[in-house]
């Protein structure tokens, strides 16, 4: 039996005749940059994650930088982010002259620590301390981090919150949906993402209206009239296409999410007592399992008894951002962020989506048992 790691054709065949009937609506307008399918798509992501306004963007990459731009930070700036997430969350702070400071991890949810952020400001001198403008939270693999914490030391220390929400749409702490705690969240559409598009695509959400604006100005050249630009921009604007996409998916997100609950928690039956740390959610937090996360002692031999039987499995992330070479200049090492580090060597996803059927859920599980069993 082969399962991919995850199997967008079973998707895309569930909702083929509403997904080809609103690509023909769109062709034949011939209304492809920023139509009305992208505004109606703002509204109801808007509307879904409980945030007042938003603004398509061409990339979850993109939702970051602008973000963060229209929050006023710039060169010689610093932000407090997680090593252990995708390196879009650095890359988007060191695209714009800023300086990425990492804290290490809660080993339980793989979130960024409060009390380590806490910890570093606390540490650091006054000087430093004034160019820190910012924290970047990720919700990593679909589990909001402790925002409540976090939002209190950001009020404390006057820091403005950018979630990145990229992994956790439809996810909630203490009952509020992720990316509607902070100045602004970051969604992405990439499409392997539990709201996927056909191509990349994502938007930021934020309470503050003005923030939404300077993102639409930003997206088109820094641009509110054609052809008047008040200040340099980017061409970040979401393709009517994929707008059209995501608002036939948005319909069914709340139901694939349900059904990768019901799948996680299988596999958490199935594994409990094997010496498979599972993965934990806070009490306060629902989780969406963008990835089903296990760690293990022996994760590359599991990996390769996987492949060996079909089964497509992926660490997400192999090196946390303080070991990657192109950020040798912040001086971090190996031993700098202990958690992220071990964590970094034994996760491992598994296939989680909602299109998996019960037959393939029991060979996964079978076939994870029997590397144990052998």
């Amino acid at each position: 039996m082969e399962i991919p790691l995850l199997d967008l054709k079973a998707q895309y065949r569930s909702i083929k005749s509403e997904i080809d009937q609103v690509l023909s609506k769109v062709v034949e307008s011939q209304y492809f940059i920023l139509s009305g399918e992208v505004a109606s798509l703002e509204k109801e992501v808007s509307d879904y994650c409980d945030v007042p306004s938003a603004a398509g963007v061409a990339s979850g990459t993109d939702a970051l930088i602008l973000a963060l731009r229209a929050l006023g930070i710039g060169k010689g700036d610093a932000v407090i982010t997680t090593p252990f997430t995708f390196f879009a969350t650095a890359e988007a702070v060191s695209i714009l002259g800023a300086r990425p400071f990492f804290v290490d991890i809660d080993p339980g949810t793989y979130n960024i620590d409060p009390d380590k952020v806490e910890e570093l400001l606390q540490n650091m001198d006054p000087g430093t301390r004034r160019t820190v403008k910012a924290i970047i939270p990720v919700h990593l693999y679909g589990q909001c981090a402790d925002m409540a914490r976090i939002m209190d030391i950001a009020k404390k220390y006057d820091l403005k919150v950018i979630e990145d929400s990229a992994q956790a749409i439809g996810a909630t702490y203490k009952g509020k949906k992720a990316a509607s705690f902070g100045d602004a969240g970051c969604l992405s559409f990439f499409p392997s993402k539990n709201l996927g598009g056909f191509g990349d695509g994502g938007m930021i959400v934020s309470p503050d209206a003005s923030v939404i604006e300077e993102v639409k100005m930003l997206r088109v050249h820094g641009s509110k009239e054609m052809y008047i630009h008040e200040e340099i921009g980017y061409n970040s604007r979401l393709d009517s296409l994929q707008a059209a996409i995501l608002r036939i998916k948005l319909k069914k997100l709340d139901a694939w999410l349900d059904a990768r609950r019901s799948i996680a928690e299988k596999y958490n039956e199935a594994f409990a007592e094997m010496g498979i740390i599972t993965p934990m959610v806070a009490e306060e937090n629902t989780h969406t399992y963008h990835q089903y996360t296990i760690a293990v002692q022996d994760r590359d031999e599991l990996l390769e008894h996987l492949d060996k039987n079909g089964i497509a499995a992926r660490v997400y992330y192999p090196v946390p951002l303080h070991l990657q070479p192109c950020y040798k200049c912040l001086e971090y090492s190996i031993g700098s962020f202990p958690v992220s580090e071990e964590k970094a060597e034994k996760v491992l996803s598994l296939p989680v989506y909602s299109e998996l059927t019960g037959e393939q859920i029991e060979y996964i599980i079978r076939t994870v048992k029997d590397f144990y069993n052998k």
